[in-house]
């Protein structure tokens, strides 16, 4: 649902991976309930976002493949020989993000003493990719670096889009941490800030930088296209530190488990 009250399909059976890979299909079934719902950052976005842009990183490792390469070849398919013809993603301006945040956070040289997960997605009619480099105290994350490259057309003000973006990604990491909402016969547990634990400040990245494609396309979405990618840059980053998939966010819970590398 989105914020205006309108119902929409939460899978896109349009959107990426579709059209790069034979065989692909996208269903969805709706679940009666009674809990009433309110908006959340980029809405069923970082959902899919979260569990599509984590299985093409293992996709990548099975095939002995770097996961920026891989999913460069997989748009590369899309643009040259795409399955479909109604696939609702530009497949060079999804590479071009892609080809921008590996420059910029110099994918190709890693440091031994941080661990990367990259991650990109296409919502809001704008295109944002990240890398997330971090490292573990213990069992404790800490996030490093955050490089962001982001389409959505002409930037009018470049100083806000920077800050949304910021924002978002910060936001995104305080929930794949420690975002997590519980419910006890229908009723939630969790009804203020003194139960609910965000992200704080000490937790924040210690630096984000945040790139533009140019172009002269119309400007598109950029509060939120930020959010969804972070999800499974998180993941992917963790699984670099510890060897395991995460699949339960949110992810402290595994983390605070004692969980050490594999």
């Amino acid at each position: 649902m989105n914020a205006g009250g309108l119902v929409e399909p939460p899978s896109h059976p349009n959107r990426f991976p579709a059209g790069a890979i034979e065989n692909y299909l996208a269903e969805e079934w709706g679940v009666s309930s009674n809990i009433t719902v309110g908006s959340f950052g980029a809405l069923r976005s970082n959902f899919i976002a979260s569990a599509e842009q984590s299985f093409l990183d293992e996709l990548a490792e099975e095939l002995g493949k770097d996961p920026i390469d891989f999913r460069l070849e997989l748009l590369d398919r899309a643009k040259k020989n795409p399955v479909g013809t109604n696939n609702d993603y530009d497949a060079d301006r999804y590479a071009g993000v892609l080809k921008l945040v590996r420059e910029k956070s110099d994918w190709d040289n890693p440091k031994p003493v941080v661990h990367r997960g990259v991650s990109a997605y296409f919502c809001h009619n704008s295109y944002v990719a990240e890398v997330i480099d971090l490292r573990l105290e213990g069992n404790k994350p800490v996030v490093e670096n955050v490089f962001a490259a982001a389409d959505c057309g002409i930037v009018i003000n470049p100083d806000a889009a920077i800050n949304m973006g910021e924002g978002a990604i910060v936001d995104g990491i305080g929930n794949a941490f420690f975002g997590e909402l519980t419910f006890k016969d229908g009723v939630p547990q969790k009804n203020n800030f003194t139960n609910y634990r965000m992200i704080r400040m000490p937790e924040a990245p210690k630096k984000v930088e945040i790139h533009f494609a140019k172009n002269e396309h119309d400007p598109t979405g950029l509060g939120e296209p930020f959010f969804p990618p972070v999800f499974a840059a998180v993941s992917n980053a963790l699984y670099k530190a510890t060897g395991r998939r995460f699949y339960q966010q949110p992810f402290m819970k595994e983390l605070e488990s004692g969980i050490t590398r594999m």
